[in-house]
């Protein structure tokens, strides 16, 4: 989950408002509406779904440290007691301090250490599955499918909208942010930058994982080496690998948090007076707490990383990478009816429509099956 953090020199589909920077547009879609229907129309169009995006990756962070932490402990203690909602919660102190970071400026070197740390863990953890298939103690793997039926079913749109999550984030978090004309160069350039760290950490990852455990692979493939209470690495390295995915996770989630933190102090924020005066920290202070705290609250409640990652799939990235940018584009442009661009983009538009209202029910379904099969505050 690598992210992009631009400067902090224009505007967002939020709107400039009295003054006041919010984040700028957070992905092609949202760029797309700006250029052609103002900030008006992406302001109510596109930035609810924006918001519900980075605030949805903020729980899904917030559920990945803890269980990061909770790992860390029972490789030291394997008989522990504590459960992972504890570990959400200590998490969560550490992104409470985190979150008062002022401004997405003064997140960029903890944006490029980001992108280190995942490009570590990556190979760390791909290496491991290799190591892991080669062993001796190697798992027994079955490529086979689990499910039938209408489970089947919604089990594989589930998958599709886990992967639009996945593989969609690397345009979510300000990628365009640092677009200036012309823009169609830079925006190449960064996308080509974004898809190769993807291509050499999450398809590294996803492949060696589900070659070395199969079906049996897990949400997080580090929860396969584990095996029956004994490791399947040496605790050092799994000590390390943890620690860096722990250290990366910080980082993003509060990458994904500042915008929403910036669309609730554009109401609170005095633009007159300085960013660290009493007038602008109180209200910074208490409006993030609540924020994180609600996050870190939610993760605990329904401690499930692949349902959210496919509930910001079905809601968000589809929506947002594969319906507005087409539809946007024959309504602006008005390509020819009878041309192969409109009816190209009226299909992927169409398909995605649809494929995004299944996956929004079958995302839904998960969740409520999940909590149905553990509780709340489940520890998973």
């Amino acid at each position: 989950m690598a992210a992009v953090v631009p400067d902090s020199s224009s505007d967002s589909i939020f709107g400039k408002e009295n003054g006041v920077h919010p984040p700028k547009q957070l992905d092609a879609g949202a760029l797309f509406v700006l250029k052609s229907k103002g900030p008006r129309w992406g302001k109510y169009a596109v930035g609810p779904l924006q918001f519900g995006i980075c605030y949805g990756a903020v729980v899904a962070g917030s559920l990945l440290g803890g269980q990061s932490l909770k790992f860390i402990y029972l490789l030291h203690n394997p008989n522990g007691t504590m459960k992972l909602y504890q570990f959400i919660s200590i998490f969560g102190v550490l992104i409470l301090f985190l979150a008062q970071i002022p401004s997405f400026h003064s997140l960029r070197h903890i944006n490029l250490v980001s992108l280190t740390l995942c490009l570590a863990f990556s190979a760390c953890v791909t290496a491991g599955s290799i190591h892991v298939g080669y062993s001796k103690n190697a798992p027994t793997r079955d490529y086979s499918l689990n499910s039938s039926g209408v489970n089947h079913v919604f089990g594989g749109v589930n998958a599709v909208s886990i992967i639009a999550t996945t593989y969609a984030c690397g345009i979510i978090p300000e990628i365009q942010a640092t677009i200036a004309p012309p823009v169609k160069g830079k925006m190449f350039k960064g996308l080509c930058v974004c898809y190769s760290v993807i291509l050499a950490t999450f398809f590294s990852v996803a492949i060696s994982g589900y070659w070395a455990f199969g079906n049996q692979a897990m949400v997080t493939v580090l929860s396969n080496v584990m095996g029956n209470g004994q490791p399947l690495l040496p605790t050092w390295f799994l000590l390390m690998t943890n620690i860096f995915i722990l250290l990366q996770i910080s980082a993003v989630t509060v990458v994904y948090l500042q915008p929403t933190n910036e669309v609730f102090e554009k109401w609170f924020a005095d633009p007159k007076m300085d960013q660290f005066s009493y007038r602008n920290v109180v209200p910074r202070l208490i409006s993030r707490s609540i924020s994180v705290i609600i996050g870190i609250l939610i993760a605990a409640m329904l401690p499930f990383f692949g349902d959210i990652m496919a509930v910001l799939g079905a809601f968000g990235c589809i929506p947002l990478d594969f319906i507005f940018p087409m539809v946007v584009y024959n309504v602006t442009f008005k390509p020819s009816k009878r041309g192969l661009v409109f009816w190209g983009n009226t299909f992927i538009a169409v398909a995605s429509t649809a494929l995004a209202t299944v996956g929004a029910i079958a995302s839904i379904r998960q969740i409520v099956n999940d909590a149905k099969a553990y509780h709340l505050f489940a520890n998973v």
